[in-house]
């Protein structure tokens, strides 16, 4: 059956052999080296030799002090973790796809105890509303970044991209979205600051363009530098964290003024209709940009995915890519593939080996 799911898509000097990658997915399966479990590196691995033409990282901490917000997170700064990343990376390319590693900084979702230096920061002193479902509790008052907190957390993704470069990924993503730090200045849910990084747009993507600008200097021309984008945070998760259209619109502009690659656009479903408009967050981003745009959100079997490319030129898949290791195929056959639920990805967040 032909579908241009099926097709080549050229970004810069890499040409993925489909359109089907490998969501990223936020684990804690590293021990205190801070290295994943070889079954979640295995894991990567078996989904390129199993066709996806893309393959992205579980979201990798920037540093030692603050961006931890979860137990056994992973990290790519000293030559020990370069090394385990290397391994797997040299295997991804050979079966013919493309890697690519999210770095992160959680911000206020972190809390007490949880990251080396017990800091946590944000741009304002404003704590998510529910509780921590890691702790029971509520989320900690986070500290409000100063100018050294900005420029050591700017330094934490500079040192984490040339980990990854190190490591021989073909790209290197920002993390944006999720109600983690970089989405936290995005929004003003979470940015009340009154000073040059906090009001208008303008100001709240202030820091983000910093981290960008001294990224990329790191990330040679012929590898990819991707942000990751979302109207959700993974706390208060009812919160529209832009308030409409033309404010996400505006913030995928400036966007395409930085000198990255392509735009990840994370969703709960891709097929929604955002803002209160008649288009999908996909649709809508197309419209403020030229970059590709990737996306993801119940991307299940052959009829989402083939749906969910009309207005990308990527799609993503988390929680079939993560259930069915012959997802890829099951899509270029098209054989039925089930919706799984958060519930049944929790095995991810388990010891239990992946599929």
């Amino acid at each position: 059956m032909s579908s241009d799911l099926f097709t080549p898509f050229t970004i810069n000097e890499f040409t993925f052999k489909n359109r089907l990658g490998v969501a990223p997915m936020t684990r804690m399966s590293a021990g205190d080296a801070s290295i994943p479990r070889q079954d979640v590196l295995d894991f990567l691995v078996t989904r390129a030799k199993n066709g996806a033409g893309l393959v992205y990282t579980e979201a990798i901490v920037t540093d030692y002090e603050s961006a931890q917000g979860y137990p056994g997170q992973a990290r790519i700064l000293n030559q020990d973790q370069v090394d385990a990343w290397h391994r797997v990376t040299d295997d991804i390319r050979s079966h013919g796809a493309v890697s690519i590693l999210q770095a992160f900084h959680c911000g206020r979702m972190a809390y007490e105890g949880v990251n080396p230096a017990n800091r946590i920061i944000a741009p304002s002193p404003i704590a998510p509303k529910q509780d921590n479902p890691m702790t029971g509790k509520p989320y900690d008052l986070p500290k409000e970044m100063t100018r050294f907190d900005m420029d050591h957390v700017i330094n934490g993704f500079v040192e984490t991209a040339r980990g990854a470069m190190a490591a021989g990924f073909d790209g290197f993503e920002i993390h944006c979205a999720h109600g983690y730090l970089h989405n936290q200045f995005l929004s003003a849910y979470s940015n009340k600051r009154s000073d040059d990084y906090g009001g208008s747009m303008e100001n709240r993507f202030r820091f983000i363009h910093e981290t960008i600008q001294a990224v990329r200097p790191e990330i040679p021309m012929d590898r990819l530098l991707v942000v990751r984008v979302s109207n959700w945070g993974i706390a208060d998760m009812d919160v529209s964290l832009f308030k409409d259209a033309e404010e996400w619109k505006e913030m995928i502009a400036r966007f395409s003024d930085e000198p990255i690659d392509a735009i990840s656009v994370s969703t709960y479903d891709y097929s929604e209709k955002a803002f209160g408009t008649d288009q999908t967050m996909a649709a809508l981003t197309r419209e403020a940009t030229e970059l590709p745009v990737m996306i993801c959100g119940k991307i299940h079997d052959r009829e989402s995915a083939e749906a969910a490319l009309k207005d990308a030129d990527l799609v993503l898949s988390g929680k079939s890519m993560l259930l069915n290791p012959d997802w890829v195929a099951d899509v270029e056959s098209g054989n039925p593939s089930k919706l799984y639920s958060s519930d049944e990805a929790g095995v991810a967040y388990t010891d239990k080996p992946l599929p």
